[in-house]
């Protein structure tokens, strides 16, 4: 999808903290690594989406690229994107410096990316928040359409409950809870996040997904804001 109307969400115009600042990723990289178990999260997912030596995965949003790198040790090839040249650039880093040549890093998006070969499944986490609903639903629709038949598609990322009466105070409760246990910054940032960027509601998410397409195999909600769900597309004539 080449960006050439006027009316196009540009998904490269950075929102919310400043990932083009060499600095700030390399930081990012850091508290990632303290924070998440990136290990236990990589077999979660494999094992969820069932990974297999032969498949070829995409990972949108890759970051720093550790969930790439770790699930190119168990699939024939991945493909990773980031808007983010920064990111891919440390990301390209740690490819070189642990030998992998199966995993081939690139700077684009969602609504972006080109696809020359389909895909066994596409993995996204805490990315598609960047994008407003409309351009969610063009997101998930291209994820869609380059997935084989019987494809799997995970999908991790900040959704709010609808049935909240007062959002004032579970903002609060969030960015306090934040604050208790992984400090400051991260509260900062997730204040910043409730401002400038485009996390949904749960029932918008779903809708979403189903109204491209794709089967619900599972959807998850924890942490009183994070949501995944795994996704099946159907295969043809069934």
């Amino acid at each position: 999808m080449k960006q050439n109307s006027k009316w196009h969400y540009d998904e490269f115009e950075q929102v919310g903290v400043d990932y083009t600042d060499l600095q700030e990723v390399q930081a990012y990289d850091l508290r990632m690594q303290k924070l998440r178990n990136i290990k236990q999260e990589c077999e979660y997912i494999r094992g969820l989406i069932k990974t297999t030596s032969s498949d070829c995965i995409l990972e949108i949003g890759t970051g720093t690229g550790e969930l790439a790198l770790d699930f190119s040790a168990y699939c024939r090839k991945v493909i990773a994107i980031d808007v983010s040249p920064r990111m891919i650039e440390l990301a390209q880093k740690k490819a070189k410096s642990q030998n992998k040549s199966n995993v081939e890093f690139q700077n684009a998006g969602f609504l972006t990316y080109e696809s020359t070969e389909g895909f066994d499944a596409i993995v996204t986490q805490l990315s598609l928040h960047h994008l407003p609903d409309y351009w969610k639903m063009i997101a998930l629709r291209r994820s869609y359409e380059i997935l084989k038949d019987g494809g799997k598609f995970y999908l991790r990322d900040v959704v709010f409950p609808a049935q909240i009466k007062d959002y004032d105070g579970y903002f609060r409760k969030i960015i306090s809870g934040l604050r208790k246990v992984v400090g400051e910054k991260i509260a900062e940032e997730t204040e910043v996040h409730i401002k400038e960027e485009f996390s949904t509601l749960d029932w918008i998410m779903e809708g979403l997904l189903k109204s491209v397409g794709f089967n619900i195999e599972q959807a998850n909600y924890y942490d009183g804001f994070m949501a995944s769900y795994l996704c099946i597309k159907k295969e043809h004539g069934v």
